[in-house]
């Protein structure tokens, strides 16, 4: 196929290379790198054959509002837009609405894989019309990997709220193995924590790629020296929580990672001075002033 890769930053650079490698001819257009090889959205669309193919790969919120919106004046009837980004399934539901109106399909389809996913392939939770998705089946075959990595979730909508889902659990499995190595590590038994964690990637039932990432990391950084205490929340995470509770589905393992990521974003927890304060209130804990050691 012919298709056009609008974002050539980490994920959309890489995933048109992989297409490229699996035989598909692939037009990009990026305003922020060299890799552009077309200088506007007009003209991308320009240079492809319809039914044309645009797969936008643009960060979320306003750039990808921005770019569908244009794409909906570009294109014409049959044409398909996918949003591979990590949009929210409402606002995809609402853009699959507009961009129907003009006759034009949408696929939301969410990524995962990361840097990864050049070598390893990417899965892909696709949601849009049985039409449209076999029109991009081919883009979706190169990509993925060999075996599994793909659904078609549903209609316009499912292939967001399932990659939010998806994300809303990595923040709980990542929290584990954060909480259960630090626990290791300050057990003050000697345990080789390091070694422990590169013990369960064999044969344990906690063994995932992220328990991989994690052993990868520890090599790189002994006692993660170094690395910053911070961990940004993107989004998926709060949307899943806030899904959850319109449906009256309990998620607190997710609930929890997300809190955890909001309080490894304050520099000083005013939450946290307020209970050292009650401590000493009631039972005349010592309280622990700004700058002040703690042993």
């Amino acid at each position: 196929m012919k298709v056009g890769m609008v974002g050539l930053g980490k994920m959309g650079g890489n995933m048109a290379t992989r297409l490229g490698r699996h035989g598909h001819e692939v037009v990009g257009y990026d305003a922020f790198s060299d890799a552009s090889q077309v200088g506007s959205l007009a003209e991308l669309v320009e240079r492809l054959d319809a039914p044309r193919v645009v797969w936008v790969m643009v960060p979320a919120g306003d750039p990808t509002e921005d770019t569908i919106t244009q794409l909906g004046d570009l294109l014409a009837e049959g044409d398909v837009v996918i949003d591979g980004g990590n949009s929210n399934w409402r606002d995809s539901v609402r853009r699959g609405e507009a961009l129907a109106g003009r006759s034009i399909g949408f696929v939301d389809a969410g990524t995962s894989g990361g840097v990864w996913g050049l070598g390893e392939g990417y899965c892909l939770m696709v949601g849009g019309s049985d039409k449209d998705v076999g029109t991009c089946q081919p883009l979706f075959d190169a990509l993925k990997p060999d075996e599994g990595g793909f659904v078609h979730a549903g209609p316009v909508g499912t292939g967001h709220f399932t990659k939010m889902v998806h994300n809303g659990i990595e923040y709980g499995l990542m929290q584990a193995y954060a909480e259960g190595y630090e626990l290791l590590v300050r057990s003050e038994l000697g345990i080789d924590a390091e070694g422990a964690l590169a013990a369960w990637r064999t044969g344990s039932v906690v063994r995932s790629w992220l328990l991989d990432l994690l052993v990868r990391a520890l090599e790189a950084e002994p006692d993660l020296a170094g690395i910053r205490g911070y961990a940004r929340d993107s989004g998926e995470g709060r949307w899943t929580v806030q899904e959850a509770i319109e449906r009256g589905v309990a998620t607190p393992v997710i609930s929890a990672a997300l809190y955890a990521r909001f309080v490894s974003q304050q520099d000083e927890s005013l939450a946290m001075k307020a209970v050292a304060a009650l401590r000493n209130q009631f039972g005349g804990h010592a309280v622990v002033a700004e700058g002040e050691a703690t042993g």
